[in-house]
């Protein structure tokens, strides 16, 4: 992997880990596309260039993170699930998921008809406007939503939009809850991976990180607020279908 391709794989990175299309599914198909192999390397690089999307949100919400207990009380009972899968199926998450063509497709078509389903629903009845309104067995709810994002092409923050919602709360708090449950969730995992890696890496890997890491915290910190100025005026169908219309592209890069 060259600098320039870094510099693509963050920003893609930064513009689709916020939004409940997959950002892994992204990555795999764009690294595809500029002809990177899926090495070891390649894998560690996909999930510890979050570490720049972190950063963003931390930037952004760093008022709230400091200062509002309530809010963190919601983002540990929610983290607690995804601990303990993640860490519990480390080994199977890399080395059978990460990179399984057929698993990513089946989840972004299936991730389509899911976030579809909830967003009609909401229309109807998502009635908890704050996240301090929401109940700690809600919060615990979301977590297990968000557990299921450990299988590539699920989307972390898809997941768990779509597991607020399902609970009654609304769209775009959904959304900002998902973002706050990131910075735990996200950091851990990137730590954990680079913890069992960094003895592969070399001296040009860690800068190759760096630039991804780089150019995915700036491309996130403009999907954050642009994310949820949408959500307060338009609903998540259309993300919905881009879903399912990427799983069609993508089975057709790597199935056929």
């Amino acid at each position: 992997m060259n600098t320039w391709q870094a510099i693509v794989l963050g920003i893609v990175e930064g513009l689709t880990e916020f939004l409940p299309v997959s950002s892994t599914g992204h990555l795999i198909l764009t690294a595809k596309l500029l002809g990177i192999p899926h090495t070891e390397f390649v894998k560690s690089f996909e999930i510890s260039i979050q570490l720049g999307a972190i950063l963003a949100v931390v930037l952004l919400y760093r008022d709230r993170l400091t200062r509002d207990f309530g809010v963190w009380e919601r983002i540990i009972v929610a983290f607690l699930p995804t601990a303990l899968v993640g860490f519990t199926l480390y080994k199977l998450i890399k080395g059978f998921l990460i990179g399984n063509e057929l698993v990513v497709v089946s989840a972004l078509v299936l991730g389509g008809f899911v976030l579809l389903f909830a967003d009609r629903l909401c229309e109807r009845g998502c009635e908890i406007g704050e996240i301090n309104e929401l109940p700690l067995r809600k919060a615990f709810v979301i977590g297990l939503f968000q557990s299921l994002a450990v299988i590539p092409g699920v989307s972390r923050s898809g997941a768990t939009i779509v597991g607020g919602m399902l609970v009654g709360l609304r769209r775009e708090k959904s959304a900002e809850f998902s973002f706050l449950l990131a910075v735990p969730t996200m950091l851990s995992a990137s730590a954990y991976d680079l913890l069992r890696s960094h003895t592969h890496f070399s001296a040009g890997d860690w800068g190759i990180l760096g630039v991804g890491f780089v150019s995915s915290f700036l491309s996130a910190l403009f999907v954050v607020r642009w994310f949820l100025s949408y959500l307060k005026r338009h609903g998540l169908w259309v993300f919905g279908v881009y879903r399912i219309l990427l799983g069609l592209i993508y089975a057709s890069f790597f199935l056929f």
